[in-house]
């Protein structure tokens, strides 16, 4: 990949300018997963900074290792939660990418590429609903088992042959929860709520999708699925692909002001950090500013959702001992951190375990772990050891990527008998426990 020189309109805009607020403390080094693996200063939030401040003042190109050190980062955002100065570090490194996007000179294919999954595949349901169901039908009719036993992808550049350890099994997974339809409270009804299916989510997770509205449903809740939702925009970000993420921004702002709710529902901690940064997404928008920041506010992690209301319906019991890991983004982003562990300890008979380090990212960091395998799977390996530790018979995250990664890690590591679940999985469990 090449890089063209810098011109105004591919400098870090000036609104984004706050990295002043940077003193360069060095709090955030520890709390920087990529530093932590690499020691290198340019690999730290304070380092990146630094390497912005340079380009937005023209004392540096969007060279080669600009690139790369830009897009070495996970946007996990532990250095938030570190961050002593308050300093927006995720913003700033999604303005960067918007920058490197701008920039940037790939070949044809790998434009083409881009281009399909970002610009396309997400914001098709149906295009990614034939992608998945590709994928089962790869899995299903016995050519996976095929093409691993033969080894045929080893013959490949790069590491095609691990990343094609990471898919899923999907092969019975169907459980998708279809979009315009509304699912009655059982009992008095208290609220009226949406629920944002997303893309991976519902097409991987479904059953998650499924018990979610199971358990929004035992808690007094009308369930509404608006069918106009689409993808939220968070992976189009993290790419640097802002003007798209801002159309679907746009799109689901409509197909959720229609619904007319109290509270939008996401259990997906990417999803709902970036549904929450809508406002922020759109302020330049004078159509849609003031709504998106509406709209933000009525937001919800599931967790942070059951864990405010004033009664909770009452699960059975389940004898399980479970370790929480928090997902980045609900920690460090949408600052959620005891809803879900409340959630669980209302659990009669589970026992919750604490990790030695919850807040460290596990490398899957959206594509994170496709794009940038090697240094993922080192992030990894920390967190599988962590939860070796523990013993537990499940490990509870509440989104898609981390259940995906840590279950891959569990495999590889041999803990096949631990089980990967969101924590809404285990309460609707809990409350079938109790019928």
């Amino acid at each position: 990949m090449s890089v063209s020189a810098p011109t105004v309109a591919n400098s870090l805009p000036s609104r984004a300018d706050l990295t002043p607020e940077c003193i360069h403390c060095g709090l955030c080094l520890q709390a920087c997963p990529t530093y932590i693996e690499l020691g290198k200063e340019a690999d730290s939030p304070r380092g990146r900074i630094y390497l912005m401040r340079a380009q937005q003042r023209g004392a540096m190109p969007v060279s080669e290792s600009f690139v790369q050190h830009i897009s070495a980062c996970l946007d996990c955002r532990g250095c938030e939660s570190a961050c002593p100065s308050g300093v927006p570090y995720g913003e700033l490194v999604e303005k960067a990418r918007e920058v490197i996007e701008h920039s940037a000179r790939r070949s044809f294919w790998v434009e083409w590429f881009r281009a399909f999954v970002f610009r396309k595949m997400f914001p098709s349901r149906r295009l990614l609903r034939l992608n998945f169901d590709m994928l089962r039908w790869y899995q299903r009719s016995g050519v996976q088992r095929l093409v691993r036993g033969i080894g045929v992808l080893k013959l490949f550049p790069g590491h095609l042959a691990e990343l094609e350890q990471l898919l899923p099994d999907i092969r019975s997974k169907n459980e998708h929860v279809a979009l315009g339809t509304v699912f009655p409270a059982q009992g008095g009804k208290r609220f009226r709520v949406a629920v944002m299916t997303g893309c991976v989510m519902n097409e991987i997770f479904g059953d998650v999708n499924q018990a979610t509205i199971r358990v929004l449903q035992q808690n007094g809740c009308d369930v509404v699925v608006p069918e106009e939702q689409v993808c939220c925009g968070a992976l189009h970000c993290h790419a640097g692909i802002m003007d798209t993420a801002r159309e679907l921004a746009k799109k689901n702002i409509v197909a959720f002001e229609q619904a007319e709710v109290d509270a939008v529902i996401s259990n997906a901690s990417g999803c709902g950090a970036k549904l929450k940064e809508y406002g922020m997404l759109l302020a330049g928008d004078r159509g849609f500013a003031e709504r998106a920041v509406h709209f933000s506010q009525k937001v919800k992690d599931i967790a942070s959702f059951l864990d405010a209301l004033p009664t909770l319906a009452k699960p059975g019991e389940l004898r399980l001992r479970v370790a929480y890991d928090d997902p980045c983004h609900l920690l460090h982003a949408m600052k959620v951190s005891r809803p879900p562990r409340n959630v669980l300890r209302g659990i009669p008979g589970l026992e919750l375990v604490e990790l030695s380090t919850p807040e460290q990212c596990c490398g899957s960091a959206g594509i994170y772990n496709i794009t940038n395998y090697e240094l993922s799977m080192r992030i990894l390996r920390r967190k599988i050891d962590d939860i070796r530790g523990t013993g537990a018979d499940v490990v509870a995250t509440g989104n898609p990527g981390c259940m995906l990664q840590i279950a891959h890690g569990l495999r590889q590591a041999g803990l096949d008998q631990m089980k990967v679940m969101h924590p809404v999985e285990l309460l609707d469990q809990a409350y079938r426990c109790g019928q």
